[in-house]
């Protein structure tokens, strides 16, 4: 039976895995939604620093003598 969340086993240095429990134990919550909550942010940031990356590459190439308006691009 297919399920809709995957598991996955990780290690964690004793002071990771303690510091993991006593916020869990902080905001009543188990140790894997905590982690999963964790890992999920990390992702957030790591995607928000592609995004920035992207963004400073496209300005690096910008200019403004032939960029199109903004009446241009939306007819």
């Amino acid at each position: 039976m297919p399920r809709d969340k995957l598991r996955l086993n990780i290690v964690l240095e004793k002071p990771l895995h303690r510091f993991l429990s006593k916020i869990s134990k902080r905001d009543g919550a188990s140790l894997s939604s905590k982690a999963r909550d964790l890992i999920r942010e990390a992702l957030e940031l790591q995607e928000d620093l592609y995004w920035e990356r992207k963004a400073k590459s496209r300005a690096k190439t910008f200019h403004s003598k032939t960029a199109l308006t903004h009446q241009a691009v939306w007819k």
